[in-house]
């Protein structure tokens, strides 16, 4: 089921066929954009042929004829492989000036630009693995070769897939990915600290498990449809001299503010030497 033809400018290449190519493809589709605008490039047969029956999508087994077909070029494929991707499009890229937009991490602008051949026109965006239930949260960076109109084409790309913020100092980037990119393990790991708990104070598995779950789940919920901020959200439910009041001086106590501030700036420092090292 592999197609070409002239691009257009709201036809949309992914170069890369994995998880997040998926689930951007699948929010652009159930959002009712046409499957006869979207290519995608994969080497892998089976994750190609999955593609094609599970959206009708037009399906390569190379970026070239996936990019010819297309005015945007969405790079979903891992940071090591990126450089040698883009050169590859390079000469395709200067003739026909695409938008492109990657999802890699640790991949600047300027690096895209300068691999896809010079003066490119870039949007990098760091989105999160929730992104695959539709529930994600990109950041959105834009270098100065993208017009308005290519901004609103890589807002509604990536909106398929959760929310979106633009993101104007690029060196912020690396915080994003510290703070939403990252962010979902940090979660996990409360969850299973709080799990591993419960089960010490005696709670069977499985009961530790939903209790946590839903109480998270909650928490999140209340995170997202108040107004209210943490704090105060907090304070509602800190009784003076309650249950609540003991656990949370315990993690005041402990250093979780400085903890939390630690690693995130561990991220983003890791994020800034991911970058050095691609150039």
């Amino acid at each position: 089921m592999t197609h070409s033809g002239t691009a257009t400018a709201d036809s949309i290449a992914f170069i890369g066929g994995g998880n997040m190519a998926r689930s951007l493809i699948g929010g652009m589709v159930s959002r009712g954009a046409d499957p006869a605008g979207i290519h995608v490039a994969e080497p892998v047969d089976a994750l190609r042929e999955a593609l094609a029956r599970d959206f009708g999508i037009q399906v390569h087994a190379d970026a070239a004829a996936a990019a010819a077909a297309a005015g945007t070029w969405v790079f979903a494929v891992k940071p090591q492989v990126m450089r040698s991707v883009c050169k590859d499009l390079a000469d395709r890229a200067r003739a026909t000036r695409p938008l492109a937009v990657s999802i890699a991490a640790g991949i600047t602008a300027g690096q895209l630009s300068t691999w896809l051949g010079g003066d490119a026109a870039v949007v990098r965006a760091m989105p999160n693995t929730p992104s695959l239930l539709g529930a994600g949260m990109t950041g959105l960076h834009a270098n100065a070769g993208v017009d308005a109109a290519g901004r609103e084409r890589a807002q509604a790309l990536l909106a398929a897939a959760g929310e979106t913020v633009w993101i104007e100092d690029e060196a912020l980037m690396d915080a994003v990915t510290a703070v939403s990119g990252s962010g979902p393990a940090y979660v996990f790991l409360l969850a299973e600290a709080m799990e591993d708990a419960a089960r010490a104070q005696g709670l069977p598995a499985d009961t530790a498990r939903t209790l946590v779950q839903q109480t998270l789940f909650g928490a999140a919920r209340m995170l997202t449809d108040s107004t209210e901020a943490p704090a105060e959200l907090r304070r509602r439910v800190t009784s003076p001299g309650g249950t609540t009041q003991a656990a949370i001086e315990t993690f005041e106590a402990g250093g979780l503010r400085a903890l939390v501030a630690s690693a995130i700036d561990a991220a983003a420092v890791r994020g800034r030497e991911l970058s050095a090292a691609n150039d």
